[in-house]
């Protein structure tokens, strides 16, 4: 049997691993899958076509899977996925996808998310992220590997944050920031790479130089986007050991849609 409190009210046709613990007062619905390993606190809601995976830790006063915030969702049945081995602290809200986009808000795996953030309908997350109270994320917004958001930050609905990037406390995005590049301000401009984070993630002294010089050319070099997107496509063949994120830089650039912070 999974370790329910009493006043829990978890419905029938929810699906809970054994080993999972659910505290006073929480409720969980029908269409509720939750992995091993995963504990619920007390007073947390969990609706809707949900799926969490293992050893995640939910903290009380959350809601998640609730409908979306858009006035086009007409009750579809569209779904939350939250992966393995996230945090999710108080008072956080995750609502589910709509059938406008894929269907689906996606959580990835070894997320770190504080209180009271939200995180709007499709939204896709990828894994190692870290969420500062009080962040905010409109519909649509992807964010890629270990990407950190400062506490307060707000993300305008269809924005993509690369991996490895990060924005300062209260920064307001409202175009797509490239990997590795710091945001700040409001509204949010570039202000340099993350270079401590990529050494904590054991970049070498010669990568984050290469990411660097890359940086450069995206904002200091005086080119247009088309023109720095040439030059880092060169700049791939000058440090192989590098090549990758420089070209992850680049892909990133060409795909935009919104178009970069500048």
């Amino acid at each position: 049997m999974s370790k329910i409190h009493s006043t829990a009210l978890v419905d029938p046709q929810a699906q809970l691993d054994a080993s999972v613990e659910v505290g006073a007062y929480t409720v969980i619905g029908p269409h509720v899958k939750i992995g091993a390993g995963t504990t619920v606190g007390p007073h947390v809601v969990i609706e809707g076509h949900t799926t969490i995976g293992c050893d995640n830790r939910i903290f009380q006063f959350s809601s998640l899977g609730a409908a979306p915030q858009d006035k086009k969702y007409a009750g579809e049945p569209t779904r939350l996925e939250i992966g393995d081995r996230n945090t999710i602290r108080e008072f956080c809200t995750f609502n589910l996808g709509t059938v406008q986009d894929a269907g689906a808000t996606r959580i990835g795996d070894d997320n770190w998310i504080m209180a009271y953030v939200h995180i709007a309908h499709d939204c896709q997350l990828a894994s190692n992220i870290i969420l500062a109270n009080n962040a905010t994320l409109a519909g649509h917004v992807h964010l890629g590997d270990w990407v950190f958001l400062g506490g307060f930050t707000s993300v305008h609905q269809f924005c993509h944050i690369g991996a490895h990037a990060m924005t300062a406390f209260t920064a307001a995005v409202s175009q797509d920031v490239p990997p590795f590049v710091t945001a700040a301000g409001n509204r949010a401009v570039p202000a340099g790479i993350n270079s401590e984070g990529l050494k904590r993630r054991g970049f070498t002294p010669e990568q984050i130089a290469a990411i660097k010089r890359a940086y450069k050319l995206v904002y200091r070099a005086g080119l247009s986007l088309d023109e720095a997107k040439s030059a880092l496509a060169q700049e791939e063949g000058k440090s192989p050991e590098a090549a990758p994120h420089i070209r992850l830089l680049r892909e990133f650039l060409e795909s935009s849609a919104r178009g970069i912070i500048r």
